[in-house]
C-alpha cells in the first residue's frame, strides 16, 4: 500500500472536521504546482447553501487565490466521487486532473450515475483517478451516516 499524498490527507482532515460540525464528511483540496492552494470541507447546512459541497468551495477559493476563473493547471483531490453539480464546477473551472477516494454509487457522477465527463455535451475532461484514500473516506462516511441512524 502507497502512503497518501499531502493534498489527500488534507481533505481528509477537512472531512473529518465537517463530520465534527453535523456536516457530511467530504473534503477537497485544490493543488496547483505540487501546493495545495485550497481546502474546503462540507458546509450545506452551516451555510444554508445547497451548493456549498467542499469541491465548489474548494474550487471558489482556489479561484480567488489565483484571480481566475480557470484552473487548468489544477488538481482537485476530493474525498468522494464528485456529484453531477461539482463535476460541472469541475469541467467549468477546467481541472487538469481529479483524483477523488470513496466511490459514490447513488448520487456520484463520475464514475457512477450519469457518468459527466463521458457526456458529449461535456465541453472539458479531466484526467480521473478513482480509489485514492477510498478506505479512509470509506470509514468516515461509513461511521458518520451510522451514527446518525442510531442517534
Amino acid at each position: 500500500m502507497f502512503p497518501l499524498p499531502p493534498a489527500m490527507h488534507q481533505a481528509l482532515d477537512a472531512a473529518r472536521a465537517a463530520a465534527a460540525r453535523g456536516e457530511v464528511p467530504v473534503g477537497a483540496a485544490v493543488v496547483r504546482g505540487g501546493e495545495v492552494i485550497a481546502v474546503a470541507a462540507n458546509a450545506p447546512r452551516s451555510l444554508c447553501d445547497p451548493t456549498a459541497h467542499a469541491e465548489m468551495l474548494a474550487i471558489r477559493a482556489a479561484a480567488r487565490a489565483l484571480g481566475h476563473d480557470r484552473l487548468d493547471d489544477c488538481d482537485l483531490w476530493v474525498t468522494l466521487e464528485p456529484c453531477a453539480m461539482c463535476a460541472g464546477a469541475i469541467a467549468h473551472a477546467r481541472l487538469a486532473r481529479l483524483y477523488y477516494g470513496a466511490d459514490d454509487a447513488k448520487g456520484g457522477a463520475v464514475e457512477h450515475g450519469p457518468r459527466f465527463f463521458a457526456q458529449p455535451t461535456c465541453h472539458h475532461r479531466p484526467e480521473v483517478f478513482a480509489g485514492i484514500g477510498a478506505n479512509e473516506a470509506g470509514a468516515l462516511l461509513r461511521d458518520f451516516f451510522a451514527s446518525i441512524r442510531a442517534g
